[in-house]
């Protein structure tokens, strides 16, 4: 409508003999940070039991909506990263499972489009600052030695760290880059700025603490662990100054590698939550959140900036789970599960979105959304045409911002994933889950063949009536649950969930869990 204005207002300045500087109205800026491993239930917002306060975060919701029912598309880090900036569902990609290591190589090809790539040709401005865990590729020392996985020190001798990596975040769209290669426990411990790194490596460090640990690798002088969030913060704060007096909006992904290990919370924070320095460390990034606020408001770019804030997955073990629950605090609320499961505390994961110029606040809302909905979301705002090739598991939130009941569900259905490449399909009140086990490492655990004899094949759950999935309905509601596999196989099958062309999944070269379950 605004555009018809516009137009409207030029043909008329036209027809009297005027000139006119009328411009169109810019875009909003879109700044969307993603912390790791952070639970549903450690947002005080989303849990009034919780022993972790979150004002800042909690004031995002009270300025615009809080989504109740949000998923990643994978219970992991890598999977859900490739979802959120592609659009697809990570299972499509060659990652079937499990996530890259710090020196794996480029997971998304260069011809496909994302979420940055697109902004850019709607004239925005694009950032990635933080934790990039989608593989690009080093430059070796010697080619015909790719020289190990990323696991252990020794794989990173052959990297000439000296000389650019390839096919990175500036490969795929975004204008400005700064950030290290995997998880924050994961080596090379370098920082990437435009395709460069920033100091060579020169020391080998490691780090056994209980929360704080790392793997052993190669570190340079500038990569200082336990300031690693607060550098990406005070990066973006500069870059948002910067952006704000341009007539280009911007899209900025602040990817966090925290809260996940190494659990490292300045000393301005230790021992503030009472709970363990996980809660601490959940602590400082809700502070964090707080300045970044204050940024934008100060910037005078809070009206039409959009800012989205959510997690890659749930909490993991690693930040002691048990400690927490044992001080009340339940990192997954009443969810099962957390990080790497296929069960929801796995996968269902705050997510909360703030734009002044169109959500009024205090919303709430209780559709089933995913982080791969990122891609239509902006497609939407921008008034750009997905090709059929692009976005294939993305709808638009759009139209649920303005918080309005719908006339049908905003997604037909959901698909889940788990570390090891275990599938769950997910439409209104039901979830089946085409495994016995958790698909991850709560019980049980899919190595515990004693526990998984004595269970039925798969799991179908009433979420409205069993949020903490206690009661296995697949036997006594198999007609629900063959209706859900049906769907799933299609998805499958037809290489997207929206509608549109059917597309291929990209080659499957090891055992890929569903194929068992499509030929039945």
């Amino acid at each position: 409508m605004r555009h018809y204005i516009v137009i409207l207002a030029i043909i008329i300045s036209n027809l009297i003999g005027c000139t006119t500087n009328i411009e169109l109205p810019k875009h909003p800026n879109i700044i969307y940070v993603l912390t790791d491993d952070l639970g549903y239930g450690d947002i005080s917002a989303y849990n009034p039991h919780s022993k972790i306060q979150t004002p800042n975060i909690d004031s995002l919701s009270i300025a615009g909506i809080q989504f109740t029912d949000a998923h990643t598309s994978s219970s992991v880090c890598t999977p859900t990263r490739y979802g959120i900036l592609t659009g697809r569902y990570n299972w499509r990609s060659t990652l079937k499972s499990s996530v890259l290591t710090g020196k794996s190589k480029a997971l998304i090809p260069n011809n496909r489009t994302t979420v940055a790539s697109m902004l850019q040709q709607q004239g925005y401005e694009t950032a990635f600052i933080g934790k990039w865990h989608l593989g690009w590729d080093w430059a070796l020392k010697d080619s015909s030695n790719f020289g190990g996985s990323g696991w252990n020190a020794s794989d990173f001798d052959n990297i000439d760290f000296s000389k650019p990596i390839k096919n990175g975040p500036k490969e795929l769209g975004f204008t400005y880059s700064y950030g290290h290669s995997g998880s924050l426990d994961m080596a090379p411990y370098v920082y990437v700025e435009n395709g460069v790194v920033t100091q060579v490596p020169d020391s080998i460090t490691e780090n056994k603490g209980k929360y704080s640990w790392w793997r052993k690798g190669p570190t340079s002088k500038d990569f200082i662990h336990d300031d690693v969030t607060p550098n990406f913060f005070r990066r973006a704060f500069s870059y948002i100054k910067e952006q704000a007096s341009e007539k280009k909006p911007f899209f900025l992904y602040l990817a966090l590698p925290s809260p996940h290990t190494p659990i490292l919370p300045t000393k301005e924070w230790a021992g503030k939550s009472n709970l363990n320095p996980y809660g601490d460390f959940v602590l400082m990034i809700d502070a964090y959140m707080g300045r970044l606020n204050a940024v934008i408001k100060k910037a005078g770019i809070e009206d039409n900036t959009i800012v989205i804030f959510t997690s890659d997955n749930g909490c993991s073990p690693a930040a002691k789970i048990d400690e927490m629950q044992a001080k009340g605090h339940y990192s997954s609320y009443i969810y099962r599960g957390h990080k790497a499961d296929i069960f929801e505390g796995g996968h269902r994961v705050p997510f909360i979105v703030k734009w002044p110029n169109r959500i009024t606040g205090n919303a709430i809302s209780n559709e089933i959304i995913c982080t791969t909905d990122l891609m239509a979301t902006c497609a939407d705002i921008t008034n750009y045409t997905l090709a059929d090739n692009e976005g294939e598991d993305s709808y638009s939130l759009l139209p649920l911002f303005d918080n309005s009941p719908l006339k049908t569900a905003f997604r037909e259905a959901t698909v889940h994933h788990s570390i090891n490449g275990s599938f769950a399909i997910r439409k209104g009140d039901w979830k089946l889950i085409l495994c016995a086990d958790s698909g991850g490492w709560s019980f049980p655990r899919p190595e515990n063949k004693k526990a998984i004899d004595s269970l039925p094949k798969y799991q179908l759950y009433n979420l409205t009536t069993d949020p903490g999935e206690t009661e296995n309905l697949w036997t006594s509601e198999n007609q629900i649950a063959k209706k859900l596999q049906i769907l799933l196989s299609k998805y499958i099958v037809e290489g997207r969930s929206t509608k549109g062309k059917p597309q291929k999944n990209d080659p499957i070269t090891s055992e890929w869990k569903q194929i068992g379950f499509l030929k039945k």
